[in-house]
């Protein structure tokens, strides 16, 4: 949960603080006009500004399942529902960068971002718990053999409480 809350904090700060910029650009609401756009520009501009949007939310696929801490859940789900928090979330910033000088929305962006939660989960989250369901499973047969080990009491006697009248 630090690590979640650090990172959103750390994302706001970068996409929410005002610009003093002598010029802005107009919104871009056209998906894949940006991403064209940057490609133009030459290969470094492109992985600059295409990484930078992936990378941008990408942590979010790993943090969001972590903060569930689930490892028995169904990955398609685990999936759908990081995705959909990141969208959102990414969604959020671009609606709120409509209110900050000299950050501009950007479909783009939105697509991106939201790519790069679901690459993230899909790199990392499936191996993990697995690698976690497969710890636990190991753990359990020497649980087991404990307490076949500890020596057995008397069965307790709990007193039988009749219904009330």
């Amino acid at each position: 949960m630090v690590l979640l809350v650090a990172h959103l904090l750390v994302v706001a700060w970068i996409t929410l603080r005002p610009l003093d910029v002598p010029w802005v650009s107009a919104a871009n609401l056209e998906p894949l006009a940006g991403i064209k756009a940057d490609l133009e520009r030459g290969p470094e501009q492109a992985a600059r500004q295409i990484g930078g949007a992936l990378l941008l939310l990408a942590p979010l696929g790993v943090l969001l399942p972590l903060a569930g801490g689930r490892l028995d859940v169904s990955p398609l789900a685990s999936l759908a529902r990081t995705v959909a928090a990141g969208a959102l979330l990414s969604l959020g910033i671009e609606l709120l960068q409509t209110g900050v000088p000299g950050q501009v929305v950007d479909v783009d962006s939105l697509l991106l971002n939201t790519l790069g939660v679901a690459l993230a989960h899909l790199a990392v989250v499936p191996a993990a718990r697995a690698r976690l369901r497969r710890r636990r499973s190991s753990a359990r047969p020497r649980a087991a053999r404990l307490r076949e080990e500890a020596p057995a009491g008397p069965t307790p006697k709990i007193p039988r409480v009749g219904i009330a009248p």
